[in-house]
């Protein structure tokens, strides 16, 4: 990729500092909550919702390579990363979704960009569908599809669990949380030399911070994936109706969201932009330069200064 010319912001006589990640909390009602910045304050603004079982930590590397022309905000969600895991709270896809919702306001952010990955597209799509004026484009990277015809194979196991009483449905759901099951979670269907670039701190770190009460949390959000289909009709609407301007970024390497999920996406966006990358689910280790000159490309002529 080539090399990018920081513009000198005014007021400032060190212009490096704006693609260093800085590291901050906040309070979102009621919650301590710990994210990620990079970038200007007064830069148009990029979100960044993670997956699971992750952290911000999954967008340390992207951040400072858009931090020149972007704002960047990448917050943890209670339970997960460097947040509070408050007892009180909804640990679901709604739960998290208004959780975004008081971020971005607690931070004065009224329009954005949205990165969707993983759990994080669930989180991040709700959180749209709240007010849609307020995306002004979305960048989908494997990110959970609403189009049940489309999802992976992976997907049997969870549907699995779905046949069992509540109790036995979180017992087994409690049993495939281990740092195994993380690390597969995070080599998923990759071959060698990609496994060789995903790198061991993902779910150690994740694995390390993952207290019982927060497997209990996860146990929730896991279970919710059942309830979450009858939202699937839901988010086609919203882009059909609304088509956000929209890059796709997939790696088809995937068991849970394989080439033809990315596809489907056109079913309702016709007018995206669908790239396939010889990669995975963890595309920001993997493939990060060519991830990163595809949103330079795409937020400079959608969300732009």
């Amino acid at each position: 990729m080539a090399k990018v010319d920081l513009p000198a912001y005014a007021g400032s006589a060190d212009p490096d500092r704006y693609v260093r990640v800085r590291h901050r909390r906040v309070d979102v009602s009621g919650v301590d909550t710990f994210y990620r910045e990079a970038g200007p304050d007064g830069a148009p603004v990029v979100l960044l919702p993670h997956g699971y079982p992750c952290s911000s930590f999954e967008f340390r590397n992207l951040m400072p390579r858009l931090a020149d022309r972007w704002r960047l905000l990448a917050p943890d969600y209670p339970g997960m990363g460097y947040s509070a895991t408050p007892e009180d709270f909804e640990y679901g896809f709604d739960g998290y979704a208004r959780f975004l919702d008081g971020f971005v306001r607690a931070l004065g952010v009224e329009r954005f960009a949205i990165y969707l990955h993983d759990f994080g597209s669930a989180v991040g799509a709700r959180l749209a569908i709240m007010d849609p004026s307020r995306v002004v484009a979305q960048v989908i990277q494997n990110g959970d599809i609403p189009y049940e015809d489309a999802l992976g194979p992976k997907y049997a196991d969870i549907e699995a669990t779905w046949t069992l009483a509540p109790e036995a449905m979180r017992d087994a759901l409690r049993g495939a949380l281990t740092e195994d099951a993380y690390r597969e979670e995070f080599l998923n269907n990759v071959g060698p030399a990609l496994q060789a670039r995903i790198p061991p701190d993902l779910w150690q770190l994740h694995w390390s911070l993952t207290t019982p009460r927060r497997m209990e949390a996860m146990v929730d959000l896991l279970a919710d994936l059942k309830p979450n289909r009858q939202w699937f009709p839901v988010h086609r609407r919203y882009l059909r109706t609304h088509r956000p301007p929209t890059l796709i970024v997939w790696g088809p390497q995937d068991h849970y969201m394989p080439e033809p999920s990315a596809r489907a996406y056109l079913r309702d966006l016709p007018d995206a932009e669908l790239h396939l990358l010889d990669g995975g689910h963890w595309l920001l280790e993997t493939h990060l330069e060519q991830v990163v000159a595809l949103m330079r490309g795409f937020l400079g002529r959608v969300h732009a200064d």
